[in-house]
């Protein structure tokens, strides 16, 4: 299962190396810090975090309030603001993003770790037909009151029941979650396709396919006639 992944923007370093330290103590995955709004956007386009952690204060002329604006209208992730300045007027810009968090320094590890699975729970309550969250090229799958992180490359196929779908994984591993497939084909990537009423496939994992069926690894799923046109021209078959 792979590790929820963050950034942290922090133009001070002893402080975002201690945040750093503290992220990873906790069990996430922690990318390298970021100082400024150029070196943050530049990080979360490469790496394409899970969440962000963001210091209001930032050296440049734009700061995090700015990179949270940028953050809400190009990328689906979700962000904490960290900081120490709590005066009106910069907690009034700040509340015109609407933040998911706010988190005053200094902040002790519970309070961290409550604001990221808060943000993380809350985040998905907004997708509406389903409990789970999307983001960048993960579904995170929520198990009681944490999210477990699997990527879209592990999925081998999804399978509808009703008002749940099954996603099974390479590893075998089966995860039942609500929802309906076709809520999840608009947030998978490229590499997903319907294949029948009740199957969506990763073609990634595609092994073997004729007229009637396909195989990923010794599982064999069936092709729906009104789909098999749409498949056929996904992995250019005439």
């Amino acid at each position: 299962m792979n590790k929820v992944t963050i950034a942290v923007v922090e133009d001070e370093v002893i402080i975002a190396n201690d945040i750093c330290d503290t992220l990873e103590t906790l069990g996430y995955s922690v990318l390298e810090p970021a100082i400024n709004y150029t070196e943050a956007l530049e990080t979360i386009e490469k790496h394409k975090p899970d969440l962000v952690i963001l210091d209001i204060q930032l050296s440049g002329k734009k700061d995090g309030i700015d990179l949270a604006w940028k953050i809400k209208e190009d990328y689906n992730i979700p962000f904490i603001f960290l900081t120490s300045n709590a005066d009106q007027l910069t907690i009034d810009r700040a509340k015109r993003v609407d933040p998911p968090a706010y988190l005053m320094k200094p902040f002790n590890e519970d309070e961290l770790y409550s604001s990221i699975e808060i943000v993380l729970f809350n985040f998905a309550e907004k997708q509406k037909e389903d409990e789970n969250l999307v983001i960048n090229d993960s579904i995170f799958i929520k198990q009681q009151m944490l999210f477990k992180k699997v990527k879209f490359e592990d999925i081998l196929f999804l399978k509808s029941d009703h008002v749940y779908v099954e996603i099974v994984t390479k590893n075998q591993n089966k995860y039942v979650v609500r929802g309906t497939l076709n809520s999840y084909l608009g947030k998978l990537d490229n590499n997903f396709v319907r294949i029948h009423r009740s199957y969506i496939a990763n073609l990634s994992h595609l092994d073997m396919i004729n007229q009637v069926t396909i195989k990923i690894g010794a599982i064999e799923l069936p092709i729906g006639q009104r789909y098999r046109k749409t498949l056929l021209d996904r992995i250019n078959i005439a």
